[in-house]
């Protein structure tokens, strides 16, 4: 088996995956994954993550040309933007899930990092989560937004449309976006009421044992 056929193979299983948790629905949300030869393998437009046919996945050129499968997400350009500025990213996933997205719609004083550090695991595998100003679904000057941001940050959240998380593999950047939504969760279930996020110190700690 071919790596492109394997990572096709596991576009469509790990699609299923946050289908089936509830971390994407409809035709929202669209995966991403580079090849050795930087050409990426990114999810049709107007797929279900949760029904993905490994054969129709599209594969583009660098420049977004169309090389082979069905035309790609309208949305795959920002997945080239984040794959150029991050040299080590092989994996982009985009999710609409619940929790990300409120958060996304609120107003913050610190869009620097919208979201605060309340455990060691969002720490490691999310980090800070830059807020991205919005831009209507398909609009290209939302590549270099993402550009921008993404030669310093490894995940990040469009304002009112979701987060956009790379990772080392496909699978990294799923586990990631699963974090970041359990994190969205858990900032919303605390609410007002007092909480004790990790302190500058302890964060400093993680980033330095576990760099992103």
């Amino acid at each position: 088996m071919s790596d492109e056929t394997r990572l096709r193979d596991a576009m469509a299983r790990f699609g299923a995956i946050l289908y089936q948790r509830g971390l994407a629905h409809g035709t929202a949300g669209n995966l991403s994954v580079r090849l050795e030869d930087g050409s990426i393998l990114v999810t049709p437009t107007n797929s279900c993550l949760g029904f993905l046919d490994p054969a129709r996945i599209s594969k583009l050129a660098r420049d977004g040309t169309l090389l082979a499968g069905d035309p790609a997400s309208k949305e795959a350009f920002f997945h080239l933007a984040m794959f150029e500025e991050r040299p080590s990213a092989r994996a982009v996933v985009h999710l609409h899930c619940t929790h990300a997205v409120a958060l996304s719609c609120l107003c913050h004083e610190n869009t620097a990092n919208v979201l605060p550090p309340l455990t060691a695991y969002h720490v490691m595998r999310v980090s800070r989560l830059p807020l991205v100003p919005y831009h209507r679904p398909g609009d290209r000057a939302l590549a270099a937004a993402v550009r921008q941001v993404a030669r310093d940050h490894a995940s990040m959240l469009l304002a009112n449309h979701g987060p956009i998380v790379s990772g080392r593999s496909l699978e990294e950047a799923v586990y990631n976006s699963e974090e970041l939504e359990e994190t969205s969760k858990l900032f919303f279930l605390i609410g007002d009421r007092p909480a004790r996020p990790l302190t500058c110190e302890a964060v400093e700690e993680l980033e330095r044992v576990f760099p992103s």
